[in-house]
């Protein structure tokens, strides 16, 4: 059984929570993993693979533990879905397995390092049916329910608390799997990616994409984030005060100041500058005041988010003080 799901304890909390970087570019660039269609799930498939996982997991636990924060695990799922799952050779009951057992690795982290200054939260993670970056196989919001919903029946019948969707670039599919987890039970947080110009891939304004999915959901949410995007990319489009912006509870930043274009054609990792990418946190925890989920996206690494956490605590004792 979850141990959270009815009672997530980064909600209400000036507690600072971080979670992990960039996963897939991490593995790939700095361990020399193949992740075929930027899967990170199919590192589960077999022992040496799992081990790469927890070694990545692992970092991060240690972070959150000598820094006594909190830790919410974001399972290795993005991309366990039925569209890339097929695609890559995975049967439905291949990848429910796969789900499984993602959440079981995590369930043993939470067993070694949690502690009651460290509470660890087990995220099932969703990824877009389509690209990350772009929208592609554009869904109603109905339809979106029924293809999300079939990954987060599974992941409530495991220990995790809540489904995390990352790099969400449509406001339909956000709603569908709002929606899905609202049917099905379980907490929800929407995470969306935004372009230099701090609008969804879409046109779409982060503050409308927002709104629209609280009014056609009834506020499910239990809160969203913005992920695949430099601070300075979203920044601006930040308005203090305003009840949108007070729904945003999470950044997983790119250590890049790159557009999405620029990254898809990329060759080399660009892993930025982890000190100046935690000193960039500090604009939005002025504007962002109940921001205490704390991640990283493309290019970061325990690195990146070890710099962010200092930020954060260090504008969390002045703000105390």
């Amino acid at each position: 059984m979850s141990k959270y799901r009815n009672a997530l304890p980064q909600l209400n909390s000036r507690d600072v929570f971080i979670t992990d970087g960039g996963i897939e570019t991490d593995l790939i660039f700095h361990h020399g993993q193949e992740l075929p269609s930027f899967a990170s799930f199919v590192l589960l498939q077999d022992e040496k693979g799992s081990e790469a996982l927890r070694n990545y997991f692992r970092g991060y636990a240690e972070i959150a533990r000598n820094e006594k924060v909190g830790l919410i695990l974001e399972a290795a799922t993005w991309r366990s879905n039925p569209d890339w799952g097929k695609q890559l050779g995975y049967s439905e009951s291949d990848l429910e397995e796969i789900n499984r057992k993602a959440i079981d690795m995590l369930s043993e982290f939470r067993k070694e390092y949690e502690t009651e200054d460290t509470k660890v939260v087990i995220s099932g993670c969703l990824g877009p049916r389509g690209d990350g970056y772009s929208p592609s196989n554009v869904m109603s919001a109905k339809e979106a329910e029924k293809y999300h919903s079939v990954q987060i029946a599974t992941f409530s019948k495991t220990e995790a608390d809540l489904v995390t969707a990352i790099t969400m670039n449509y406001v339909e599919e956000a709603i569908g799997i709002a929606q899905a987890a609202k049917s099905i039970g379980m907490p929800v947080v929407i995470s969306f990616t935004v372009e230099t110009d701090g609008k969804l891939p879409t046109g779409q304004t982060l503050k409308d994409a927002i709104e629209q999915v609280d009014k056609e959901t009834g506020n499910y949410p239990a809160y969203y984030m913005i992920n695949c995007a430099h601070p300075s990319h979203f920044a601006d489009v930040l308005e203090s005060g305003e009840a949108w912006v007070e729904r945003i509870g999470g950044v997983r930043a790119n250590a890049s100041k790159k557009s999405h274009e620029e990254l898809d054609f990329s060759v080399e990792l660009d892993e930025g500058n982890p000190a100046e990418l935690g000193q960039d946190y500090i604009v939005l925890f002025d504007k962002l005041k109940n921001l205490n989920v704390l991640g990283g996206c493309c290019g970061t690494d325990s690195r990146h988010i070890a710099e962010i956490c200092k930020t954060a605590l260090g504008h969390r004792n002045r703000v105390v003080a």
